[in-house]
């Protein structure tokens, strides 16, 4: 299944920024004590708040997070921003200058309409209040268009949206347990999981550096979530339903909302031990389950399918034509594919064992995106990739089904589904790994196993973020912001499991730690090597390699704690 074409373009993208003008993790070892980093962080933390006026231990809390979030991303405004900055702006000019019948044909500019019709319609509405900024930004014709004040409606209205996802970590906060919670605020779970969500890292870069409108997605899906862990199924579900129409790549973790509601919703009771009680299935609650999600699709679809567009629509939301890879960026097991398939190249030139004519031109390493055949391995095709990542959600599909855990099994199937889906899906984009990260970081605050998997996930997958930001005045900021993020998460979550086992082993602490020289390679040492000119792709070849290993680890040790933990048996169920 493909991911969402994203307009950033790897090397090529670096190249048209290079020609325009600027747009106006280490890990310390001492880390693993549970009283170095985390003291320090929460006096930081008390500081900050006591600067804004609100008192740490009464339930301004929250709000006093929410609030210095956005003072951030008010201050992140002018940095650097990719094409898809163009993107959304194109799509504002598509919806507000053209009749419906004409957005998904519309091809003026190469960033043509590409998202589900919820999103078009959000951008329709967005640019009914863009008109009053900058009646400019709306026109068609104006391509690669840019002001001050389409600047400054284009971030605020990232920062507005996501309202909706404060809302949602807000009630996602109430369905942790709070048996773990310390004496101190900065100690409780709820507060821990605040700030992972409230201030992660990729959704800071992604959102409001490199620009798109993931926060209030992902404020959907996380409230979708917290309706489940409530009982809430039926809102839940319509939830997730509109999600799908907003944006399509949720569509991987589909499978994880349809076994669950059909096994704790539309099966009334279990058995003792756990099993289905076949005879309590609800034929009205299953028909309710349908009935939101033709309504939902109806509704999303029905204008297009009317004007039999929709088969111009599908064509649009799933481009199979774009390349097994995403610029060879996204740390998935096709870089690691590729990787080999690159290293047995070299090695049978170097031996001639190759010849150099036979070489297909189409370089998996040219940053373009585009297709391309492998050179000694077996080229891959679209139908692989679903294969492979049908056979690698299966799996836990089956655990769901038949080893029913509660609220939490479903997130941890949720989030195999997203996991499984980015290493072996096609044309996967990089910034897809958040849609693992953020779920996780419910789960984090569970378990010390959970935690242990949720800060090499997260650690690894911000850190292969950074190749989307490559412009010199954003370097400091990402490196900044990733280490005060890593450090807190290590330190809170180590202060709130410090009764249990270490959170890593000395082989995930040696993984982890390299990292850093990673980085001081990429961005400090190759600049000034012979091989800039010769190999320009290195850094994000060993970056995506890195990660994809990093990421590999987290799925599979999730899925061993998956498949061993033992079910949740309950007599009835709601």
């Amino acid at each position: 299944m493909p991911e969402l074409p994203s307009p950033a373009g790897g090397l090529t993208e670096r190249m048209r920024a290079a020609a325009r003008e600027p747009s106006l993790g280490r890990l310390s070892p001492h880390a693993r004590e549970p009283g170095c980093g985390s003291s320090w962080l929460r006096a930081r933390g008390a500081a900050v708040m006591a600067a804004l006026g609100f008192a740490t231990g009464g339930g301004n809390w929250f709000s006093a997070l929410a609030l210095g979030v956005t003072l951030l991303k008010c201050l992140l405004i002018p940095t650097y921003h990719s094409t898809d900055f163009e993107v959304h702006r194109n799509w504002l000019a598509i919806t507000h200058s053209l009749p419906i019948s004409q957005w998904y044909y519309e091809a003026t500019s190469e960033w043509t309409l590409d998202y589900p019709p919820f999103f078009a319609w959000f951008e329709y509405a967005l640019s009914h209040v863009a008109k009053y900024f900058d009646q400019e930004m709306l026109n068609v014709h104006n391509l690669n268009y840019s002001s001050s004040r389409t600047l400054l409606f284009q971030r605020f209205s990232v920062i507005f949206t996501d309202v909706l996802f404060v809302y949602a970590v807000h009630e996602c906060c109430k369905c942790v347990d709070g048996k773990k919670a310390g004496k101190e605020l900065t100690e409780k779970p709820k507060f821990i999981l605040s700030v992972l969500l409230l201030w992660n890292f990729g959704l800071l870069i992604v959102d409001h550096i490199h620009f798109q409108y993931n926060g209030f997605l992902f404020g959907l899906m996380l409230l979708s979530i917290a309706r489940l862990f409530q009982k809430r199924h039926v809102e839940g579900a319509l939830l997730f339903a509109v999600l799908l129409h907003f944006k399509h790549i949720y569509l991987y973790v589909a499978p994880a909302y349809g076994i669950y509601l059909l096994r704790s919703y539309c099966f009334t009771a279990n058995k003792p031990d756990g099993s289905i009680r076949w005879n309590s299935f609800s034929f009205v609650r299953l028909t309710s389950l349908g009935l939101i999600v033709f309504l939902v699709s109806a509704l999303s679809l029905g204008p297009f399918l009317a004007l039999n567009q929709l088969p111009q629509v599908l064509s649009r939301l799933f481009p199979f034509k774009r390349g097994l890879c995403h610029a060879y960026w996204a740390p998935n097991f096709w870089a690691l594919y590729n990787a080999l398939d690159k290293v047995l190249s070299v090695i049978g030139l170097e031996f001639k064992l190759l010849d150099p004519n036979k070489i297909p031109k189409a370089s998996m390493t040219s940053g373009l995106v585009q297709q391309f055949q492998h050179t000694v391995l077996p080229s891959v095709t679209p139908l692989a990739t679903l294969i492979c990542t049908l056979m690698a959600i299966l799996p836990s599909v089956f655990c769901l089904w038949f080893k029913p855990q509660g609220p939490r099994g479903f997130l941890r199937c949720l989030i195999l589904c997203a996991l499984s889906s980015f290493l072996f899906g096609w044309h996967v984009h990089e910034k897809a790994i958040l849609l693992a990260v953020l779920p996780m970081s419910l789960l984090s605050v569970g378990k010390a196993g959970d935690a242990s998997i949720f800060l090499i996930l997260t650690t690894t997958g911000h850190y292969s973020l950074f190749p989307l930001l490559f412009t010199a005045p954003e370097l400091p900021i990402k490196i900044l912001l990733m280490l005060l993020f890593t450090i807190y998460s290590i330190s809170s979550l180590k202060t709130l499991f410090r009764k249990e086992k270490p959170l890593f082993n000395w082989m995930e602490t040696f993984y982890l730690l390299g990292l850093g020289p990673l980085e001081v390679f990429c961005e400090f040492v190759f600049p000034f090597t012979s091989w800039k000119l010769k190999y320009p792709f290195i850094p994000l070849l060993l970056t995506s390699v890195y990660c994809a290993v990093g990421i590999t680890y987290a799925w599979f040790k999730l899925y061993v704690s998956v498949l061993t933990d033992p079910p949740v048996g309950k007599t009835k169920k709601q």
